[in-house]
């Protein structure tokens, strides 16, 4: 891993972090993790996976630092982790068939499905759910997935187009 992919990511995880403290809840005081998708950003600009599993790791320890979620801290951190290794694993056999765009859209949906259900399961045998799993899954998992899929193609394409246009050097 280089110095200038470090800052970047690190650019790119603080921006994330900051966005998942600033956007408002959607449903029953549930906020979408806006972080995910500049975690899954990352995943797309980064083939590397010590990369991507560090970015993870840091990506968790900030959203845990941001939860409002009764007892998020942790399950923040394993969601993080697992969702990285997940979809650092379902991303690779297409990243050389199919567009970065399309690549970036599977990504945020499907993962943010991947964290939503792992931060649940994990709530749920840490800390125990205030609602039924279902429940929590349909209303705050599923549309955050709508929010993260529309953010992060956005803010891919923002991100694609500073580094087509130089101000970022290499991603």
């Amino acid at each position: 891993m280089n110095l200038k992919k470090m800052i970047i990511n690190s650019i790119l995880l603080a921006v994330g972090a900051v966005l998942h403290q600033i956007v408002p809840p959607i449903l029953f005081g549930m906020k979408p993790d806006i972080s995910l998708a500049m975690l899954f950003i990352i995943l797309i600009f980064n083939k590397d996976y010590k990369t991507c599993v560090c970015s993870g790791v840091i990506a968790g320890i900030l959203a845990a630092a941001t939860s409002t979620f009764p007892g998020g801290q942790f399950a923040n951190v394993i969601d993080k982790f697992i969702t990285i290794n997940v979809m650092f694993v379902l991303i690779k056999p297409f990243r050389d068939r199919i567009s970065n765009q399309i690549n970036i859209i599977l990504a945020t949906a499907v993962g943010t499905i991947v964290s939503g259900t792992t931060f649940l399961t994990v709530v749920l045998f840490t800390v125990g759910l205030g609602a039924s799993f279902t429940a929590l899954f349909l209303s705050v998992v599923l549309p955050a997935a709508v929010v993260n899929t529309v953010v992060g193609a956005v803010l891919f394409n923002i991100i694609n187009v500073a580094v087509k246009r130089g101000a970022i050097k290499q991603v």
